[in-house]
């Protein structure tokens, strides 16, 4: 097959299939030699597909605002001394849970490795090209009151939070929350209620996030929508903040 000539090269390009045309142009002739027609176009149409898809994933990535960017479920140091369940995080790293609208915790002490791990399962989702996004809570609390004192604010706010495939909040309970935060925590998690997962990172457990909330008819709802189809990790005790700053 000889070479696209410069204007179906640019008629490609205008169609913007730029990549296929960059596939076609590095096709290395003595391997692709004998070849029929069908088999270098499918050729160059996989490696153009190849290129666009990873492009796809590094975008969610990127916009994903990973705490730990280069987080990786498959290098999560010390699994067996802190307690984490090999075979459970493999599954996780399947992202079958996020099909299943399945929330996680991770629970353990400052430092366990929460952050990252958070981190890393967003990651994982992205490349799987799922929309996800990672956030602190007092982020969220922030964002959250620069919102809804705006016209339109608070639903605008509640659909952009609602609608992540995956959402990761980071330093869940740190602060307790007033009555604003938490009628917005309920509207939320109603909102992402049996239709997206979630992903709680916190340092309290689970015996303890009632009172946390506040104790009355908002705790009861908020804790409804989460415990029931939520798996609960714990991190340990084991402070990887320690461990990697000795390592180094």
């Amino acid at each position: 097959m000889s070479r696209l000539d410069s204007e179906t090269k640019r008629k490609l390009r205008e169609m913007g299939v730029s990549s296929l045309v960059d596939a076609f142009e590095v096709q290395d002739d003595t391997l692709t030699l004998g070849m029929v027609f069908e088999e270098r176009v499918k050729l160059a149409v996989d490696d153009a597909h190849a290129t666009f898809t990873h492009a796809k994933v590094e975008g969610l990535i990127r916009r994903a605002g990973l705490r730990y960017p280069n987080a990786d479920l498959r290098r999560v140091d010390m699994l067996e001394r802190r307690g984490l369940d090999r075979g459970v995080i493999a599954q996780l790293g399947t992202c079958q849970f996020i099909t299943r609208q399945q929330n996680v915790v991770f629970q353990g002490f400052t430092g366990s490795g929460k952050s990252y791990l958070g981190s890393a399962l967003a990651k994982q989702a992205c490349q799987h090209r799922y929309r996800a996004h990672y956030i602190r809570m007092p982020d969220l609390e922030e964002t959250w009151a620069a919102a809804r004192d705006k016209p339109g604010g608070k639903e605008k706010w509640l659909r952009k939070y609602s609608t992540f495939t995956l959402l990761v909040i980071d330093e869940w309970l740190l602060d307790q929350p007033d009555d604003s935060v938490r009628g917005m925590l309920l509207e939320l998690l109603e909102r992402r209620y049996d239709a997206t997962s979630t992903v709680f990172c916190t340092q309290y457990a689970k015996k303890d996030w009632h009172q946390r909330l506040g104790s009355g008819v908002h705790a009861d709802a908020i804790m409804d929508r989460i415990v029931h189809n939520t798996l609960w990790i714990e991190t340990g005790e084991v402070n990887m903040r320690e461990h990697t700053a000795t390592a180094s």
